[in-house]
């Protein structure tokens, strides 16, 4: 029966990293328990929505990648559902709604991304639909979670806000939410929050665990809006050159029942997902070709210097080998088209 927790033959409670109902709950999650070449249970599409309904605008610095509103984004994905498309991962990004210091509108009742989820599970009932949960693009300095009056992060109330925003979603009808703001302890306290509210096992937590501080987000941030107005986040997303921390991190955040867990960036990092992959093999791993990653190949590409299916193949071919499940890439629509000719 929804929402009760059923006990183990002493009669105690499962610990939350023990529960793997939240894991293949959908077919999609069961494929990316499984080992395959790329088709498109390996590739998710990110989406931005924004708050303006009507809508859709360009990224400048990401050509070929739009800006949705809750009105258009269903007969924009439409097309690609119907080529096969299985994931999503929906970015909200607010252009006119408020922005305070804790993120009031990251899941308010007029959030694009909460308004958008039920009218997207009622049109792809069958797609698996993410949501990524953080606070920069909601507050008004831009970083990741609360601060204290010093500007630092205050981890403890930037947590118990997160798992707010996670539950949020998920009660609003997402598969997946995807913590992105590398706050310690995140997904414990989202865990315990979808516990709370019976959703544990209908719910998966997929980790931006290895997540560096990376000059490759830039687009992202022209994108989503959501760049800090002081200072830099190298307080809390790692040193691009360690691979120590890289380790404690998704440690960690398996350790406190992390069902899904990330590497970020992609090509700059193919180590780091490889020594990702080594040392968790049983949970699946996503590697998350950023928008500088794209924009990078698609100017190349542009300028002659190789065909894009070429690059792009390239890059799919390095994550897979190094270890990647599932790879979240702003390239889709094009590895769709590919698939579907049989060039991939």
């Amino acid at each position: 029966m929804s929402g009760v927790i059923s006990r183990d033959v002493n009669g105690a409670l499962p610990s939350l990293n023990q529960k793997l109902h939240c894991g293949i709950f959908h077919p999609v999650l069961r494929k990316w328990q499984c080992t395959e070449n790329i088709t498109s249970f390996n590739i998710m599409y990110p989406v931005f929505i924004l708050d303006v309904e009507d809508a859709k605008t360009e990224v400048e610095s990401m050509p070929g990648v739009f800006r949705y509103g809750v009105n258009r984004v269903v007969d924009e994905l439409k097309p690609l559902v119907e080529k096969g498309l299985k994931s999503i991962l929906l970015f909200g990004v607010v252009t006119h709604l408020s922005k305070d210091d804790s993120g009031i509108n990251a899941d308010s009742k007029d959030n694009p991304v909460v308004k958008a989820l039920p009218i997207l599970k009622q049109a792809f009932p069958d797609i698996i639909i993410a949501c990524d949960v953080c606070l920069c693009p909601y507050t008004n300095h831009g970083h990741c979670g609360i601060l204290r009056e010093n500007g630092s992060i205050n981890n403890n109330l930037s947590i118990e806000r997160i798992a707010e925003v996670a539950v949020s979603y998920a009660k609003a009808g997402c598969h997946v939410v995807a913590p992105s703001d590398m706050m310690d302890g995140r997904v414990a306290a989202i865990k315990q929050g979808l516990a709370r509210e019976g959703l544990d096992s209908t719910v998966s937590v997929l980790s931006y665990s290895v997540k560096f501080a990376s000059a490759f987000y830039g687009p992202f941030r022209d994108a989503a809006q959501s760049s800090p107005s002081f200072g830099d986040r190298k307080a809390y997303q790692l040193p691009p050159g360690s691979s120590g921390m890289a380790l404690r991190a998704a440690a960690r955040d398996v350790a406190e029942g992390a069902d899904l867990i990330m590497v970020k960036p992609g090509l700059a990092y193919l180590d780091i997902l490889r020594q990702t992959r080594q040392n968790h093999p049983h949970i699946p791993l996503f590697v998350y070709q950023v928008s500088g990653e794209y924009a990078m190949l698609y100017h190349a590409a542009k300028a002659g210097a190789f065909s894009l299916l070429d690059g792009v193949r390239e890059s799919l071919t390095s994550f897979r080998r190094a270890g990647a499940d599932c790879i979240i890439t702003y390239f889709a629509p094009n590895i769709l088209d590919w698939l579907a000719e049989g060039k991939l």
